[in-house]
């Protein structure tokens, strides 16, 4: 009976994951969700570093939590990948990170399947492997991130602080870019009750996540008291079903030292998300999550 449920390989989408998973808490979630999604092939995860203010080793603390999340949901058999250390300084002068690598080795195969490219973090490694091999840019790949202030001004924005040359260099290619900014991924709140109810109970994966979040909040006096945002959880999302969210075709601005965009080049068009359906999103991971549980 099982059987009749499975999803036939040639439908699956391939998918590569780049994520700052220990920056907070809130990739976690998305990790999970991916992971148990059958409509994915995934390729590999990237551990993306988040700059130096929080940790002098940030990349290598993604990657730890990224093995951490998986091997929680016996996943560990999925790939892991190193990206770049930190931003990039000079794009005449960058080395090759294994989490750049596995992109350009993606994107190159005869594959008629498309490749989605999710970058929940600094955009670094997707913009290495535009640099080390443009003509990926013309393959079968949408590149989705999660970065970026609201249109049409710009401004200040995390992800987008943490590589601003990087951010640049992937709006100037011709890669099939699906944006999604911070007005938008912050349309993803959930409760502590929502989460104690939804997520505590469905085993250590379940424990780990929610109690996670819980104590971040009450750690910190400036976060949130009852309530946390699942910004990643959109690129999840959006690889499950694309048009989860309205969105519209602009221009691909330039992107200015303080972070607003300007619009006097001629770049080509983007996707940007105007909204994002949270209640498929969650619903899907509550599901997914309930369902591993039962085994």
């Amino acid at each position: 009976m099982q059987n009749m449920f499975l999803i036939p390989t040639d439908k699956k989408s391939r998918v590569i994951i780049s994520t700052d998973a220990k920056n907070e808490v809130d990739d976690q979630f998305a990790i999970v969700q991916a992971a148990l999604s059958d409509s994915f092939d995934i390729k590999g995860f990237i551990a993306c570093h988040f700059g130096k203010e929080k940790s002098k080793t940030s990349m290598q603390d993604s990657y730890d939590e990224i093995k951490k999340v998986l091997n929680l949901i016996n996943k560990d058999i999925i790939n892991v990948y190193k990206g770049a250390l930190d931003k990039i300084e000079d794009i005449n002068n960058i080395e090759l990170s294994e989490g750049a690598k596995l992109i350009i080795d993606e994107a190159m195969k005869e594959d008629e399947r498309p490749l989605y490219i999710a970058n929940l973090g600094a955009i670094t490694d997707m913009a290495i492997a535009l640099i080390y091999k443009p003509e990926i840019a013309l393959r079968n790949i949408k590149v989705i991130w999660i970065g970026g202030r609201d249109y049409p001004n710009g401004g200040w924005e995390y992800n987008l602080k943490n590589d601003i040359v990087a951010a640049n260099v992937v709006f100037n290619s011709n890669v099939e870019l699906l944006q999604i900014p911070r007005n938008v991924y912050r349309m993803m709140p959930v409760s502590h009750a929502e989460l104690l109810t939804r997520v505590y109970p469905y085993g250590d994966i379940g424990k780990y996540l929610a109690t996670n979040v819980i104590l971040f909040n009450n750690i910190d006096k400036k976060r949130p008291t009852e309530y946390r945002i699942l910004g990643d959880s959109p690129a999840v999302g959006i690889m499950l079903y694309e048009d989860c969210g309205e969105w519209e075709m602009i221009k691909a601005p330039k992107i200015k030292d303080n972070m607003e965009y300007d619009f006097s080049n001629d770049n080509r068009l983007i996707k940007v998300y105007k909204n994002i359906n949270s209640r498929f999103i969650l619903e899907d991971f509550y599901a997914k999550l309930e369902l591993f549980n039962q085994g």
